[in-house]
């Protein structure tokens, strides 16, 4: 192995993070920095795709009230360009019926909020290993 060679297992996730709440943003944030990852947030997902070309993420974790589209309208538009129609996404929300917002958005899973921090964690590592393959 040369010396300027990385292996894979010691490069971090990137999740790229969109929701419009600052506090779920920063706890977010700081479990999943500790358990590893690297992470990015983002409080709106308008240019959604030029937002994920500039972080290149794993994984994607969307809010289904993100302005000014909104997580499921977001997602499409992401699902819909080549370059991305396979990133990972998890769709989280409040709303009760999010298994359905997320099929509806063509997300590969969901979180329902509030949500236990070590189900997000072991659901965003899922969708990494599972890939847009669980789609």
């Amino acid at each position: 192995m040369g010396f300027f060679t990385q292996n894979q297992a010691d490069m971090k996730q990137k999740v790229l993070i969109f929701d419009d709440d600052a506090d779920i943003l920063e706890v977010c944030t700081i479990v999943l920095e500790t358990n590893g990852f690297e992470v990015t947030t983002q409080k709106d997902c308008e240019d959604v795709l030029a937002k994920i070309d500039r972080y290149t993420p794993d994984v994607l974790l969307m809010d289904n009230k993100i302005p000014p589209l909104g997580g499921i309208e977001a997602c499409r538009t992401i699902r819909g360009s080549a370059g991305h129609a396979t990133l990972p996404i998890v769709f989280f929300s409040a709303n009760q019926d999010v298994a359905r917002l997320a099929g509806d958005a063509g997300a590969n899973h969901y979180i329902e909020k509030p949500f236990d921090l070590d189900t997000l964690v072991a659901t965003l590592r899922k969708a990494i290993t599972t890939g847009a393959a669980s789609h």
